[in-house]
């Protein structure tokens, strides 16, 4: 997605904002906690930045992924609110989501982390789901259920946190790890929570 511009805005950055109407502005500072930053190109184009594409039109409404998100939390025994509540800090309930790493789908998967977890279509919802939280899983299990450092993993990858013995001090992952938690805490007390955890 490529919008174009005068020549002279190369080597800067622009920021596409939504307010609470759903209406864009285009700023050249994140006025609003949802703002996607855009790279200019030394052509004048801007080029968004994959990795933080919020609320495109490829995401959808997140209780769309409600029902996949209890039966696959069920299985690996991991808390659907957590679940979405990552879901939402890395693609915003976008399953077309691709970040500047290559990560890809709901939960951001690494494409050799989709490989070793066997994850044959990692835009497909429901592969991703089911992937992403295997992942999780393992690394709750190797982190003994401590959830800060497994979601510092989640972000860093574990040899990072290993090494470090605690969360790494990176700005993103600290930031990632807050988001996630205030997410989950969020999803955990909103209200219609009976609803979201109803059985099938």
């Amino acid at each position: 997605m490529l919008f174009l511009l005068g020549a002279g805005a190369s080597q800067a950055s622009m920021y596409v904002c939504r307010d609470k109407s759903g209406a864009m502005s285009f700023t050249n500072a994140p006025v609003f906690s949802n703002c996607q930053e855009y790279a200019l190109e030394k052509t004048g184009r801007i080029q968004m930045m994959v990795s933080e594409i919020r609320g495109s039109a490829g995401s959808a409404d997140s209780a769309s992924y409600d029902q996949e998100i209890r039966r696959i939390g069920r299985r690996y025994q991991v808390d659907p609110p957590l679940i979405k509540a990552i879901i939402q800090t890395e693609s915003d309930f976008d399953h077309r989501a691709v970040s500047r790493r290559g990560a890809q789908g709901l939960m951001q998967l690494m494409p050799e982390t989709a490989r070793d977890l066997q994850v044959g279509n990692p835009f497909n919802p429901r592969e991703n789901i089911d992937g992403g939280t295997r992942y999780l899983r393992s690394l709750l299990d190797s982190f003994n259920n401590d959830l800060i450092l497994s979601l510092a993993a989640y972000n860093a990858g574990p040899g990072l946190v290993s090494r470090t013995g605690g969360v790494p001090q990176i700005t993103e992952t600290r930031e990632y790890v807050n988001k996630v938690l205030k997410r989950y805490k969020a999803y955990k007390n909103e209200k219609g929570r009976t609803a979201f955890l109803a059985k099938e």
